[in-house]
């Protein structure tokens, strides 16, 4: 018979044959994790339960726009950095400031809040960043610290900064 020593178990092929596969499985993960956590999507909103039960004042937000058949002409002029905004309604007056709220569709840190002066009667201007692709927009009157909910109306809509720079914000009624 043949006296073979034992080896100690990290100096045995069939165990790191075994282990192998674990250790790698491990690794992977950690790193699933951690991407996972760094770069997890942005909460848009905290409270949904309250957002939920408010969707029927955001309605009636919209309802009250076209029942005053409010329309806005939104004008983007990216070399002078400004935004004109040409209010139009029959039935109420134009108040004497706007908030134009920009949300990007993905990225909540780049979400952007102008508050447009009064120039004339019906026109507004902002002083706005150079802004590229797709956003949403709404616009409430007067200065909305707070958010879009406390408004007596409000005008939404999508834009495009790389195809046009003029859009029409007319009211979404559903």
């Amino acid at each position: 018979m043949q006296d073979r020593s034992a080896n100690p178990w990290y100096r045995e092929p069939w165990a790191w044959f075994v282990l192998t596969p674990l250790i790698v499985v491990v690794i992977v993960s950690l790193s699933f994790v951690t991407v996972a956590v760094r770069h997890a999507d942005d909460t848009v909103i905290d409270n949904y339960y309250k957002q939920g039960r408010m969707i029927n004042q955001s309605l009636e937000q919209d309802k009250r726009a076209a029942n005053w058949q409010l329309q806005a002409e939104l004008q983007w002029r990216g070399a002078k950095s400004e935004v004109n905004v040409e209010l139009s309604s029959p039935v109420i007056p134009a108040p004497e400031e706007l908030t134009l709220w920009l949300d990007h569709p993905f990225e909540e840190s780049l979400d952007t809040r102008l508050t447009l002066q009064k120039v004339s009667d019906t026109s507004y201007r902002a002083q706005s960043p150079n802004l590229t692709h797709q956003w949403y927009v709404t616009l409430v009157p007067g200065r909305s610290d707070s958010g879009r909910t406390d408004s007596p109306w409000r005008l939404r809509g999508e834009i495009n900064f790389d195809h046009r720079e003029q859009w029409t914000l007319s009211p979404t009624v559903p």
